[in-house]
């Protein structure tokens, strides 16, 4: 049973900054409100607290609304379990059951994790699942555990081809993590658009004007009117035609490989109608190293290579070169110090949600 109340989250007239694991107790109340089961809410809401800590608002706590929308109506199903339709010794496919992303995730990554530890290198397709949130958290999750993991996933169509004059693939999220021995995993984690929806709606609510390369029109021409996606726009593709090949390859690996759905098959988890499920889809390539590569040798090679990238000189005005994922650990360390800076229009939207579920605490 939950209880009665909860912790009360930061409001306008308190401090911003709340602790991760404060948030994160939150957030798993709001989901148990919607259904799902304890353990579950916690994997949920240790993700999106995640991804908030590494100040990545747009696919943190702000996105559950939207989520309890989909449990409540339905969409999503909060007794979702996660099952293997087939497999074989170095790989499977889990059936997501309709259930939020981040469980059907946190199954798949985990099994893949498991396989390669048995076998030296896996793949795991998560098909009929939710929205996956941030990508990265799902590889970090496997480095931690000594593993370098690919991830990818799919979404509904809101990315322009090359030379298109409408969305042809989603903003398929890319991202890997390797183990760093005695530090914190190198990870990348990129939407293939040229910007991640989130942040064009983000934008829009703060009234921030869009940058230039953000957006194409119905014409297929650039805009920089934020107002038209997603119904008269539609993102451009990372770095034109190769980003274009590259979400093409995430849709490969997330839908295409394991018979998931694919494009205009995949839903809308935020405008689509909160009883239909979305079936989005994920895709995990995991990497146990020490199956490869020799522990001293491996370590040896991290170390050299990091000393080697982050001590290359600096460009004028920048304070030092980073490997990707320095800046997001940074803020990760203070935010356990400080607790995390919500923005807010993340706060807004945890006030929604606790509307939503008639939490007595109100953001």
């Amino acid at each position: 049973m939950l209880p009665e109340r909860c912790p009360p989250m930061p409001t306008s007239a308190t401090p911003a900054a709340v602790s991760p694991d404060h948030l994160a107790a939150w957030v798993a109340a709001a989901f148990g409100r919607a259904g799902l089961a304890a353990g579950d809410a916690a994997a949920a809401a240790e993700a999106l607290v995640l991804a908030d800590a590494f100040g990545v608002h747009t696919h943190g706590t702000k996105l559950l609304p939207g989520y309890l929308a989909k449990l409540r109506g339905g969409g999503y199903r909060a007794a979702a379990r996660p099952r293997v339709a087939r497999e074989g010794p170095g790989w499977a496919v889990i059936d997501g059951d309709a259930g939020l992303g981040q469980v059907g995730c946190r199954h798949g990554i985990d099994l893949a994790v498991a396989k390669a530890r048995a076998v030296g290198i896996a793949y795991v397709g998560v098909t009929n699942t939710g929205h996956i949130g941030a990508a990265g958290g799902w590889a970090v999750r496997a480095a931690r555990a000594g593993c370098f993991a690919l991830v990818t996933g799919n979404d509904t169509p809101s990315v322009a081809a090359a030379g298109s004059r409408g969305a042809v693939l989603g903003s398929n999220p890319l991202a890997w993590a390797a183990p760093v021995p005695g530090g914190d995993p190198v990870f990348l984690d990129i939407a293939t658009a040229a910007v991640a929806g989130g942040k064009v709606y983000a934008a829009v609510q703060r009234g921030e004007p869009i940058p230039p390369g953000w957006l194409v029109d119905d014409r297929g021409l650039a805009t920089t009117d934020g107002s038209l996606y997603p119904d008269r726009a539609s993102l451009a593709p990372m770095a034109g035609h190769k980003g274009f090949g590259i979400a093409m390859l995430a849709e490969w690996l997330s839908a295409i490989l394991p018979g998931g759905a694919v494009t205009t098959q995949v839903g809308s988890w935020m405008f689509g109608p909160p009883g239909d499920p979305s079936r989005h889809n994920a895709g995990f390539v995991v990497i146990d190293v020490a199956a490869i590569a020799g522990p001293e040798a491996y370590a040896a090679a991290m170390a050299r290579f990091a000393a080697e990238v982050r001590g290359a000189a600096p460009a004028e005005g920048t304070d030092r070169v980073r490997l990707p994922g320095d800046l997001e650990w940074e803020r990760h360390r203070r935010a356990a110090v400080e607790g995390i800076p919500l923005p807010a229009d993340v706060r807004s939207k945890l006030a929604e949600a606790a509307h939503m579920v008639g939490l007595e605490a109100s953001p």
